[in-house]
C-alpha cells in the first residue's frame, strides 16, 4: 500500500494508519512496529503548535496500543527535523514572558510523553536534525542515521540554548565536554563523525536508512515485550540512582519475569536444544 501525502510517498508495506492528521503519519505494521513519520516536507519537518499537538496525541495512540511493541520516528523529505518552525518563534518576539513560557511548556509535552513511553522508540535520521530536531532525536532510544544526515545544536546560533532536553540528553550520550563544544559551537557534524561520538548507533547508506531502522525494531519487537521494557526502565533508572536502589529493583524484575509465559517457554526451548 502506497500513500501520497504532501508531495511524500510512504510505502506502508501492508500496514494500517492509527488515526487521522494532518502534519504526521502513524502506521500500524504487521510485525509489531509502529512508524512515525514527520510530515512537513516543505518546511523540512520543522514543528509548530499544531504539530506539537499531532506528535504528542500520536505518542499517546502508541503507548495505549497493545499491538505495537517498538516506535520509529523519522521524517518525510529530505530532511529528519530543521526544529522550531521560524514563522512561529518570530511571533514570540513580541509576546510576553508568560507566553514564552506557555510556549515551551508546550515543546516540553514531547521530551515527557517519550519519557512516560516504556516501548523502545528508534529514530532513522534521513537527513539534518537541527537545534529541537537534534534534540528530537536524541529523545529516542536507538538512533540510525543516513550517510548524508548532519547533526547541530544550533541554538547558540541565535543567542539561545536547548528548550526541550538536549542540554540534558547530549552529555550522557557523548559526555560533558563534547556535549558542551557542539553546544557552545553550534557547529555541525556529520555522520560519520555522529557515530564516532556515540550519538547514533550507525550509519547507513541514504537509501537504506528506514529499512535498517524498522529491520531493528521487528527484531526488538520479536524479544519478550515485559524484559524489553524493564531493561528500558532499569536502564534510565540507573543514570540517576545509586547502584544499591537499582539491584533492589532488578530484583523485584526478576522475580516477575521468572513467572512469565514467554521465560518459561525460552528456558524449556534452551534445555531441549542443549539436550
Amino acid at each position: 500500500m502506497v500513500v501520497e501525502t504532501q508531495g511524500a510517498v510512504a510505502n506502508l508495506d501492508g500496514g494500517s494508519m492509527m488515526g487521522q492528521f494532518q502534519y504526521i503519519t502513524l502506521e500500524r505494521r504487521a510485525d509489531g512496529v509502529a512508524l512515525l513519520t514527520l510530515n512537513r516536507p516543505e518546511k523540512l519537518n520543522a514543528f509548530d503548535r499544531a504539530m506539537i499537538d499531532e506528535w504528542q496525541r500520536a505518542l499517546g495512540v502508541v503507548k495505549d496500543d497493545a499491538a505495537t511493541s517498538v516506535l520509529v520516528l523519522t521524517g518525510a523529505g529530505r530532511a529528519f527535523c530543521a526544529g522550531g518552525d521560524a514563522d512561529d518563534m518570530l511571533r514570540l518576539e513580541h509576546a510576553g514572558n508568560i507566553e514564552r513560557r506557555e510556549y515551551l511548556r508546550n515543546i516540553h509535552r514531547i521530551p515527557l510523553a517519550l519519557e512516560s513511553l516504556d516501548k523502545p522508540v528508534i529514530a532513522a535520521i534521513n537527513g539534518a536534525a537541527r537545534g529541537a530536531g537534534m534534540d528530537m532525536a536524541l529523545m529516542c532510544d536507538l538512533r540510525v542515521a543516513a550517510a548524508s544526515a548532519t547533526f547541530a545544536e544550533s541554538y547558540i546560533n541565535l543567542g539561545l540554548v536547548p528548550g526541550d532536553g538536549g542540554m540534558y540528553f547530549l552529555p550522557r550520550l557523548i559526555g560533558t565536554a563534547r556535549a558542551l563544544e557542539l553546544l557552545w559551537t553550534g557547529r555541525a557534524i556529520d555522520a560519520p563523525e555522529a557515530e564516532r561520538i556515540g550519538l547514533i548507533s550507525r550509519v547507513v547508506p541514504d537509501s537504506e536508512v528506514l529499512a535498517a531502522a524498522l529491520q531493528l525494531a521487528a527484531v526488538i519487537a520479536a524479544q519478550p515485550q515485559e524484559a524489553i521494557r524493564i531493561c528500558k526502565r532499569g536502564v534510565y533508572q540507573s543514570l540517576s540512582g545509586s547502584l544499591a536502589a537499582h539491584l533492589d529493583a532488578v530484583a523485584s524484575h526478576m522475580a516477575v519475569l521468572y513467572d512469565t509465559p514467554e521465560f518459561r517457554a525460552r528456558l524449556k526451548a534452551f534445555r531441549e536444544r542443549r539436550k
